[in-house]
This record gives structure tokens, sequence and C-alpha cells, in this order.
């Protein structure tokens, strides 16, 4: 313990001036024989001490934080706080358990009555100041504190609590005296408990025993040595100095029979080396008998025990020990003295202060009040609920937008989701028509906002860049085809592998589009919470500019819905526009966009292809047909093969000079499926002919064409039909190369979709409206109403009846603080 005139800047007096004996007779005698003197100054003490436990009642009922002097109690588990309380108190209460003592804190307010012959104890009501019935049975005191202890530990689920129990006990024979009892520390949880519950009960016991204002009374067994003392560094890390700290030796009379010299006892209570050089401890030992006995049998035990003690010390020990120095350390009448001293000075001293401190809560409460009342009176009053509401709106619209720009509060670990937990609370689910499983980068992040955003738009690009042309059928492809075909133009196979790239593009992508919508619409959704928690945590620094809009459900409800709504209707926006781009990418107009590639891509085969295609669509597009003797590799689809070296205007060449003798030579029809392709150019048959003739004259276009069948006739072995001719030399069948070109001119649909409008048109569709509209789209939904329908939002009466209660709360404070700061203007006036 820190000599007494060493706790913070509070002189205190020196109990070494006189023997222990003789003080606590003149203590004794100061009770039983009081001059006008004393009695004054007791009176005093008494209504300071009163002024004080009214004002910590108030404390802990409405959760102010005034810095009232306190006794904190701590130490080991069975270290004998809840005896010395006991003996403080005058009488017994077991309060304690067989593996754990105190669980909640137990604040002890000790009043002296000399009218009280017997104790009355009374409990102040779980949140409130008010006290409940006298207690008298000890039996029944302990049970309420048990039973309290219990109900809160279920509530909370936990192992202890820092929540207080109060109880006021008033008696002829207890000191004015406060005390906060704490749970012993332990170093193993119990059977049943926590493993954590030690740490739970080291961390409470520091937070209690931290302010500044709090005296330890730290106590600790005889038995234990100071090097190895368990708890001491606890201690030392609350208050390192021992500046406030009253350190007491607990069960002292275990101690007694080891003591054969002068010199070990003096050594042993100076504790030198170990708590410094100023510090002393008390030396208290107390009944051992737990048997039932009266109040009057146990204070006579207690007495007892004391002279015993001191008898030992002067008589058991061969020179006794120095009664000078360690004589005011012993026993249980000094740390009672001392402690009723040292508090009364406390409180002297912490008068002025604290009288100071009341008027500034004072000041404050009442002024809460003021603006309670204008509340409840602005209720009824449209402009002000007007103006407060736009400013509400206002400063939440600010907040989401400052989400999307990247803020970080409040915290992303709590508030923010990862890809996975979009996915399952948006209930979309995985992006449609993707089979492999898409991780986009940080989707185990809990992101919100701006970040969250674009982490959906590049899960979106990956997704759409896995989906890759999907196979067609050969009967869908001679269906499109041969209709192409018949249509003439010279670029019936482009036009064929086009369309089914373009269909395809509309069925895969579209759903592909509407998902990326709905799942950043999730995202933004998600900001309307997020946003009123930022503002909620930051309303004390916009002060009255956000507006008071607590408690008024109706209200919110209505703005939560406006704004649900308008990240619906951008969404919706946002999905016509994307369609709109899907259509227009997939138009048959936009083909010049990829011209290059199918020009390219197929070479000569494809150009002799699609021009004789205009002169016969004689095609094989059975399983009888030549595969691809090459395949475009899968990670080059996007490249466009090299061109020739050389390109050759089809008509041109040599080749095709010496083709034109052959171009008068009549084109056989196109054969049944069922028919077998054996015709030779030497034996054309004669229906085959009139058929042709009967073409020659419906598209007279076709016989200038009939040199681009010679030279395809030459490409593919000198047979117009794909697919026949000699197995050794078949070239790429029609079905591979249109299958071909329509995956490119699908990758290339892709890639401008993705790249050129989609991403652009997402950002400004669903972010700009945020930034800019947003407060426009709520004002306007939300106040361009009436009188009548506005107030239909503040129609709640729960509203009122919560700013009532808080109205009651606060006149109730108002009451008990000015009645303590009047009370302390009357001490400060005796000071």
């Amino acid at each position: 313990m820190a000599t007494p005139n060493t706790f913070l800047n509070t002189p205190s007096k020196t109990p070494s001036n006189t023997p222990s004996l003789s003080k606590r007779s003149h203590h004794q005698s100061h009770n039983s024989n009081p001059g006008n003197q004393s009695t004054s100054s007791s009176n005093e003490f008494k209504s300071r001490f009163e002024a004080y436990n009214r004002l910590q009642a108030a404390a802990v009922a409405f959760g102010e934080k005034l810095p009232i002097p306190e006794i904190v109690a701590l130490g080991g588990q069975s270290d004998g706080k809840s005896s010395l309380l006991e003996a403080l108190l005058g009488f017994r209460f077991n309060v304690r358990e067989v593996e754990m003592g105190t669980r909640r804190p137990l604040i002890l307010q000790m009043v002296h009555d000399p009218t009280a012959l017997e104790p009355r104890c009374r409990f102040q009501e779980e949140d409130s100041e008010e006290y409940g019935s006298p207690v008298v049975l000890a039996s029944a005191i302990a049970d309420l504190i048990k039973c309290r202890t219990e109900a809160l530990l279920r509530k909370t689920k936990t192992a202890v609590s820092s929540k207080p129990i109060v109880m006021r006990a008033e008696y002829a024979y207890c000191p004015n005296l406060t005390i906060i009892d704490t749970p012993g520390f332990v170093l193993k949880a119990k059977k049943g408990e926590p493993e954590k519950t030690p740490d739970e009960i080291i961390s409470m016991v520091k937070s209690l025993a931290s302010p500044p204002h709090r005296i330890l009374l730290f106590l600790q067994q005889s038995s234990v040595e100071w090097c190895s003392s368990l708890w001491l560094d606890a201690i030392r890390d609350i208050d390192p100095t021992f500046r406030r700290t009253i350190i007491v030796v607990s069960k002292f009379d275990n101690r007694l029979k080891e003591f054969n010299d002068r010199w070990e006892v003096d050594r042993y209570l100076s504790a030198n080396g170990y708590l410094g050089e100023n510090i002393r401890p008390f030396f208290v030992a107390l009944p051992k008998d737990r048997n039932t006995v009266s109040n009057d049998e146990f204070r006579r035990q207690i007495s007892q025990v004391d002279s015993e003690v001191i008898k030992h010390l002067r008589e058991g020990v061969k020179g006794g020990f120095d009664e000078e120095k360690f004589g005011p350390f012993i026993g249980f009448s000094s740390l009672r003295e001392y402690l009723e001293s040292e508090l009364q000075k406390r409180y002297k001293e912490a008068a002025p202060a604290t009288l100071a401190l009341l008027e500034q809560r004072c000041d404050e409460v009442t002024y809460e009040l003021v603006k309670m009342d204008s509340k409840i009176q602005a209720t009824s009053d449209v402009t002000h609920l007007r103006r407060s509401a736009m400013l509400h709106a206002a400063s939440v619209s600010n907040h989401v937008g400052a989400l999307i720009d990247g803020a970080a509060d409040p915290p992303p670990e709590q508030w923010g989701k990862t890809t996975e937990e979009e996915c399952l609370e948006s209930g979309i689910g995985s992006w449609p028509g993707v089979a492999a499983e898409i991780k986009p980068p940080n989707g185990s992040l809990r992101l919100y906002g701006g970040a969250a955003f674009e982490r959906v738009m590049h899960e979106f690009r990956c997704a759409a860049y896995s989906i890759e042309c999907p196979p067609v059928s050969r009967e869908k492809v001679a269906n499109i085809l041969l209709a192409h075909a018949g249509r003439g133009g010279g670029r019936g196979a482009a036009e064929a592998a086009a369309e089914i790239a373009r269909t395809a593009a509309r069925s895969w992508l579209a759903p592909l589009l509407d998902t990326a919508c709905d799942r950043l619409a999730f995202v933004l959704g998600n900001l309307f919470e997020l946003a009123v928690e930022r503002n909620r945590c930051r309303k004390s620094d916009y002060g009255k500019k956000t507006g008071d809009m607590d408690g008024y459900v109706g209200f919110h409800a209505a703005l939560r819905h406006s704004y649900s709504r308008f990240i619906k209707d951008i969404s919706k926006q946002c999905k016509q526009i994307v369609r709109h781009h899907l259509d227009s990418v997939t138009s048959p107009y936009s083909l010049a966009c990829y011209e290059s590639d199918f020009q390219g891509g197929f070479g000569s085969t494809l150009t002799a292809f699609n021009q004789a295609s205009a002169a016969s669509f004689c095609l094989e597009l059975s399983d009888g047909g030549s595969a691809l003797q090459e395949e475009t590799p899968k990670d080059q689809e996007n490249i466009p093969p090299e061109k020739s070296a050389q390109q050759i205007t089809p008509g041109k060449g040599p080749e095709m000079r010496e083709a034109l003798r052959e171009s008068q030579m009549t084109v056989p029809e196109t054969p049944s499926p069922d028919q077998p392709c054996d015709l030779v150019y030497n034996g054309v048959k004669k229906e085959l002919g009139n058929c042709v003739e009967v073409a020659r004259k419906r598209h007279p276009r076709l016989t200038g064409s009939s040199k681009n069948a010679d030279h395809l006739r030459m490409q593919n072995g000198g047979s117009l039909f794909f697919g026949s001719g000699d197995s050794g030399s078949r070239t790429v069948s029609a079905y591979s190369e249109i299958c071909s070109s329509a995956a490119r001119h699908f990758s290339r649909i892709r890639e401008t979709l993705v790249e050129r409008s989609v991403t652009s048109t997402l950002n400004s569709g669903f972010l700009i409206p945020c930034r800019d509209r947003l407060m426009v789209a709520l004002g306007l939904d939300l106040f361009a109403v009436d009188d009548e329908k506005f107030m239909d939002m503040f129609v709640a009466p729960g509203a009122i009846d919560v700013l009532q209660n808080e109205r009651q709360s606060l006149q109730k404070r108002q009451k008990i603080l000015q009645s303590c700061l009047n009370e302390f203007k009357s001490i400060a006036q005796t000071l």
C-alpha cells in the first residue's frame, strides 16, 4: 500500500503517530462520548456521505460517468474479500460459493445509522434509481444477490457481468463507507463455464479499477509470498506505483506461528524489496468460525481476534515487533478506521469538483429536456417535419454517394459481404449459362459500395468471356444456310454463319446482362442500411443539420421504399439500354464490323464457297462430310487468321481464265438427301438440265457466276459437292466452316458488347443516377405531396410514446441531479 500521504495529491493522517491500541481506544471513546466539535465534524461527513450515496445511485441508474470517490475491493478468489465486507458491515451474509464468489460487481453503500439496531438492507432496482423494500434476513440477502446474478447471466449468456448490484445497508455498527466488491481472480474456469472466463474477470476488474478517482483495496492471503504473488502484477498494470492502492494481507493469523524472533516479524511486515520503501500493507485476521452466531457475537469475535494477534506479536515473538512503525497497520479495526477516514478525506476534497460537474450536468440535462419538449411539439408541426425529413433524406443520399466513392465506414468487415454472401442473400445464384465456377479477385473479402460494384462488374466480364458459341446441329445449319443460299448475292454461307452467331448471342448473353443488372442493383440496394448507420454514427458531426427522425417508423419505411423503388427503376432502365446494345450489335446491319474477320478467316475457300452458292445450293451437310483439317485454337478465337500473301480477285487469275471455257456447262440441281451424289459432267441427265435451264430463266445472274462454280470445282478436286471425291483429297466441309465462322463471329459480338457498350453503360446507368439524381427522386417521391398525405408518414403513436418516455426519464434525472446539486451547494458552504 502506498503510504497515506502518497495517495494522489491528498494529504492523509499518518497512523504511525500513536500505537494501534491507543488509536482503537481513542476511536471507541470518540464514538461513545463525542464532543461538540467531533459531533459537528461527524454530521458534516455524514451529510457528504449521504449526498455521494445518492449521487452514486443516480450514476448507476442513469449511466452517468461521475468521478465519485469509491473503494474497489479486488483480489484472488478465496482471498477474503467477502469476509472483509461482512466484517465492515458488522453482520454476516454469505455471498461466497464453493468455486466462484461474486460474479457481478456488488456496490455496498454502508450508512452508519445509530437508530438502526438491526441491519436494514435495500437493493436498488435494476435500471432504476429507486430502492426496493428493506430486507431483514441475512439469508434473504444472499439469495437475492444470487438470484439477480444468475438472472442477468442467463439473459446475457455470459459467465460474469460488469453490471453492478447496488445494496444500501443502514446499521448502527457499520461505518459510512462505500465499497465495490468485484469477482475474484481465477486461474481456471469452473465446470460448465467458458474457458475465457478468467480473462473476462481480469478485463472487467481492470475496467472498474482504472478510473483515477477510485481507491484500490487489494487483498492477498498471508500464506502467499510476495515474490510468488499471482495477482500483484495485475494490480501493477492498473496502478504501477501503488499511489492509490491499499494492500491488505488477509488471514494473517495463519502466518503468526512462523515468527520466532523480532527481525523475522519486522522483515515480513516491511515487505522491503517487493512493494517499495514507503508502501505499508495492512495485516488483518478475521474469525474463522462460520457457524451461525448473533451479530453482537460476530462483532465480539472480530475484536477478540484483533487483540489475540497483537498479544501474540508482543508476547509470542522473542523481542516483540516494531509496534511504533507497524502497529497502526495491524488489525481489522485499524483498517476500518483508515478506510473511513480516507474516504471522508476524498469526499471533502472532491466536493468542489463534484459541485462544478453537477452544475454542468444539470445544465446539459435541462438543455436536453428543452430539446425534447421542442421535439414533442414539432410532431404536429408540418413545416418542421418537412424540414427535418428533407435534411435526413439529404444526409442519407450524401452518405450513399460517399459509399459509392469508396468510404470505408462503417467497418467493412462487419457490414460488407463476400461474393458468396451476395449471391445467397440476393437469391440470384450463379450466372446463367455458365457451367464453370466464377471466382473473381477479392471474392472472399467483405466489400460494399463502389468496391463491391466493381467486383460484380469484373465477375460479369469473367462470366461473359467463359461463354462460347454453342454447338449447332447440322439440321439447323442446313435450314439457315439453304434459306440464305437461295437468296443469292454471293454471301450465303457468311450470312448463315452470322445469323447463327447473332441468334446464339441473343440467347446466351441476354440472360447474362439481366443477371448483371440484378446483382448490381442488389449491391446498391444494400447501401441504404449502411448510409443510415453512417448517418447515425456521424449525427454529432452534423448536429441540427441532419434533422432528428428517430421514432418515426412510417417515415423511415417510406424513405426505404422510395430508395428501393429508385434502385429498381434505374435497374430496369439499364436492362433496357443494354438490351438495346445487344440488339444493335446483333443486327444484320452491324456486320460491317466483322467483315474483315470473315474474309480473312475463311481464305479463298470460303470466298469461293460463297460465290458458288449463288450458282448452286447443292451442299453436303450430312455426317459424311469431311472434317476440318485444322481447327482454330480456342485461345486465339478472337484473333483473325493471317491473310494469304497474295489475294487475287475472283475471276482475274489465270485459273479463272481457263475456267471460262467451261462456263456454259449446265449446273445440276441440288439432289435430295436420299439420292446418291454421282453426277458427272460429261453425262448430265436431261431432267437436271431442264431444271437448271428453268433456274437460268428465273435467275439470269446465275449464268454469269458459272465461272465461280468452275473455280470452286477446281479447288475441291473437280467436284462441286463437298464431301464427295476420294477420301484422300477431302477438304474442309461446309458444316465445319460455318460453325467455325459462327464461333469467330460470336466472339467479336461478345467482345464488342462487353468492352465497348455494356461496361460503360452499367457504370453510367447505375452510379451517376445514385450520385446526381437520388436526392431529387426521393424529394419528389416523399415531399412533393400535400400536407395531409405527408403527415400520414408521421402518424406514429409509438413514436410519441417513445418521446414522452424519454422526457419523463430526463425529468427524473434532472430532479435527482438538481437535488444532489443543492446538497453539494450546502456542503460547499461548510467547507
